[in-house]
């Protein structure tokens, strides 16, 4: 194997370096267990417990609501922390959440109250862990590669997306869904396993900054910066849309389409096609016009697909449609995250990385849990078409407004760190431990 990967591998590619190329390797293998948790969890729902559109709009904003309310706080206890070890603890948390779905199917004690109680667990883990793992790559990663280590992390995920549906939709049908879920959780026991060999230096901050001046301190820092707060307004936004559409598409898919669970797991491939194109030129189509406008058409991409999906028959070209708003959607998120995550990165000082993460974090998805109640609440009384429909008219707007937008739309290069962006969190900071002695 190493023998290959020398042959194949550039001189100068990420994955010669063996620290990074162990946290690809988990981020590979838990993506494979997030596509079983993808199709298992709603078809648990929607088949099994014969959940209503809104009882699936609230599955969704359970997931969601963590983040609105540990997300802020998280930000100031991560930077005063090892994130590795955060981001570990994690992986094996998720695991034993889901497990915990089999396990209460088999005791007869499943219910739309335990599906709302394990969303939230796993919602409040991926606020803390999922934080710690986007720091731990700029740990590992030089901060004028971290478009081309987000495009890598998206492939990986986009390999788990192509061959995980398929495989989990025939996983599903051999099993059941909430049996199904030991697979997911097996897969991140191995995850955690990985990464716990992962060699990071770190030194956790050792402010005496009070907490809560802390936590203003990076609100402040988020709140004063142009390019953070317009892009936070836009994938904002661009979340809303996508936990309506979200929140019903698996409905649309088995309820107006008739699609099996097996057939929309290999509807699901199409995903994994649009993620990895998108991942594999996302970089080079960055570079040649800019991560600003990269981003917004990211989101028109996505609108478009769920436009198409509310058009589409109840007939052979509805599955193709299916299959076609799922590769939209795949392409356009990897061109809106890939670029939005590592502007946000670019211009944030080290230590101040926490904080900036979970503010924009909080700000982004604050809108999901709405967003999914909403989908619910459309679809269960103007019915699923206007529901997807809806969310993709508000997106392709979405993205109209954002190309408007100088802050976003003359970002040409990825930005390089200077001292004024400092200034705000070192005279924050300054201030609070000034008042505090």
């Amino acid at each position: 194997m190493k023998i290959l990967s020398r042959l194949t591998l550039p001189s100068t590619d990420l994955l010669r370096d063996p620290v990074y190329r162990r946290l690809w390797t988990s981020i590979l293998i838990s993506s494979f267990g997030g596509q079983v948790t993808l199709l298992a969890v709603p078809l648990t729902a929607a088949i099994l417990l014969h959940a209503t559109p809104t009882q699936m709009g609230i599955l969704t904003a359970m997931e969601m609501a963590p983040f609105a309310l540990f997300s802020l706080p998280t930000g100031v206890w991560l930077d005063r922390r090892r994130k590795l070890p955060v981001y570990v603890i994690g992986e094996l948390s998720v695991a034993c959440a889901v497990a915990s779905v089999p396990l209460a199917w088999w005791s007869g004690w499943l219910s739309m109250a335990w599906l709302y109680a394990a969303a939230f667990i796993i919602g409040a883990v991926n606020t803390t862990a999922g934080s710690a793992a986007q720091i731990v790559l700029t740990q590992i990663v030089p901060r004028e590669r971290l478009i081309e280590a987000h495009a890598k992390n998206a492939l990986a995920t986009s390999t788990a997306e192509v061959s995980g549906p398929g495989l989990a939709g025939a996983l599903i049908k051999l099993v059941g869904a909430p049996a199904a879920l030991l697979v997911t959780a097996v897969l991140l026991v191995s995850s955690f396993s990985i990464l716990r060999r992962v060699e990071v230096k770190e030194t956790p901050s050792s402010t005496s900054t009070p907490f809560w001046p802390a936590m203003r301190a990076g609100i402040n820092f988020v709140r004063t910066h142009r390019l953070l707060i317009a892009m936070a307004s836009c994938v904002g936004g661009w979340e809303l849309c996508n936990a309506a559409a979200m929140t019903i598409q698996i409905l649309f898919a088995t309820r107006v389409l008739g699609l099996s669970a097996r057939g929309v797991g290999l509807s699901y491939v199409a995903l994994g096609l649009g993620t990895i194109i998108a991942s594999s030129i996302g970089y080079r189509v960055a570079r040649w016009i800019g991560p600003g406008v990269t981003l917004v058409a990211g989101i028109a991409l996505s609108g478009a697909g769920w436009l198409l999906l509310a058009l589409a028959p109840a007939n052979v070209y509805g599955l193709v449609a299916y299959g076609a708003m799922l590769y939209l959607f795949g392409f356009g998120a990897v061109f809106l995250f890939v670029n939005f995550l590592a502007l946000r990165q670019a211009v944030t000082p080290a230590p101040m990385l926490g904080r900036m993460t979970t503010t924009m974090r909080w700000l982004i998805l604050c809108p999901a849990a709405p967003g999914a109640l909403i989908g619910g609440y459309v679809a269960q009384h103007l019915g699923l078409r206007v529901a997807v429909g809806s969310a993709g008219l508000a997106a392709l707007l979405l993205a109209l407004i954002a190309s408007r937008l100088a802050v976003i739309r003359n970002v040409k290069t990825l930005p390089t760190l200077k001292a004024e962006a400092i200034a705000p969190y070192a005279a924050d900071e300054l201030r609070a431990d000034l008042g505090s002695s």
